[in-house]
């Protein structure tokens, strides 16, 4: 029933601004009104990295739940891994409204939201708050936008929520926060990894659990600049790399009058553009880190290309938008399908497998 009242409430919520619309959803998932899935995961969609056991490789991209505040309700709905954030270590309302766009012909969204969030203190008691539940709960950390010390504030959400995430992604992609994305550059990143590991490693010998450490790339790297980009990530030794963020690009869009808008674009135009740089980044890595697979997956096909790409987990959002919380059903049920036509142990085992093909299609295709 609930599916259906969803399937019902979707157009609906479209009829309303859209930041108003996601304010809602929210409120709603945090009544419980909202499907579960409460169906036996296939054992092919088991996957394990940085020794996480994921027990379906289909998440929710930071963005959605910014404040932890229904990250239970997304593993209820059937997802493997929820991830909470960006948040910043103060309080932070973002670029002023509107600042989120629909382009509903196109099946995107252009936001320049600007990491708006509570900040640390808020996440941290809903977080600690569900101690004890269960499942994988990643955190994404960011720089309030007038921090001093960037790098300082990436540090300083590593030791606020150490004790209750899964695991952290380090957000330097966004293109909302002016300068962030200066962090990509190698010299600035081998800054920022070498004070984000020596932070995870003063917390373990401590006594603590290793937690691992993702970091999330924007789609706009230059071709110049992948490998160089590849070369520290692997230096530095992350678990993890999440390939990517919206992207400043501007592919023929149906509706012209809002792709002028300033902000990140996401959804069905950013596929092609995140698809290539995540099977380039995953050669010029040389298969040797686990990647997460963001940008444009708003269908069962789209999913199952990302793994072929070189992803090992993916996450979903403006997807969810125009097809609803059915995708999140429909993906995993489409990979299972998809591993056992094709003789395969795990979703895992399609990892890459036409990764070159798609590192050969220009960005821009």
């Amino acid at each position: 029933m609930l599916n259906q009242l969803f399937d019902l409430a979707r157009p609906a919520l479209l009829a309303f601004d859209p930041e108003r619309a996601h304010q809602m959803s929210i409120q709603a998932l945090e009544k419980g009104l909202h499907p579960r899935d409460t169906s036996p995961e296939d054992a092919r969609l088991t996957t394990t990295v940085a020794g996480l056991r994921f027990p379906n490789p289909v998440g929710i991209a930071a963005g959605f739940d910014k404040d932890a505040r229904v990250p239970d309700a997304i593993l209820s709905m059937g997802c493997g891994f929820a991830e909470i954030g960006t948040v910043t270590p103060r309080p932070q309302s973002g670029n002023p409204q509107p600042r989120i766009f629909r382009l509903i012909r196109d099946r995107a969204v252009i936001n320049r939201l600007g990491f708006n969030n509570e900040g640390h203190a808020a996440a941290l008691g809903r977080l600690e708050a569900r101690r004890g539940r269960g499942g994988i709960v990643g955190v994404n950390i960011g720089a309030n936008k007038d921090a001093e010390d960037r790098t300082g504030d990436y540090v300083a959400g590593l030791d606020t929520f150490y004790g209750v995430a899964s695991y952290f992604t380090v957000n330097i992609s966004s293109p909302n926060t002016p300068g962030l994305r200066d962090l990509q550059a190698p010299a600035a990143l081998d800054e920022l990894l070498s004070r984000v590991m020596a932070a995870r490693e003063r917390h373990v010998a401590g006594g603590a659990q290793r937690r691992p450490i993702v970091v999330k790339i924007a789609p706009d790297i230059a071709e110049a600049d992948v490998g160089a980009i590849a070369e520290r990530l692997v230096a530095h030794k992350v678990d993890a790399i999440a390939v990517s963020n919206t992207t400043l690009a501007r592919p023929a869009l149906g509706d012209a009058i809002v792709a002028k808008e300033a902000g990140g674009l996401s959804g069905r135009p950013l596929f092609h553009r995140s698809t290539v740089m995540l099977a380039r980044i995953y050669l010029a890595t040389g298969r040797a880190v686990p990647l997460i697979g963001i940008g444009g997956i708003d269908s069962p096909a789209t999913a199952l290309a990302k793994f072929e790409a070189g992803a090992t987990l993916i996450q979903l959002y403006t997807g969810l938008i125009y097809e609803g919380a059915g995708l999140i059903g429909r993906i995993k049920s489409h990979l299972a399908d998809h591993a056992r036509a094709n003789g395969l142990g795990s979703t895992a085992e399609a990892t890459g497998r036409r990764a070159e093909e798609w590192a050969a299609k220009p960005l821009d295709g």
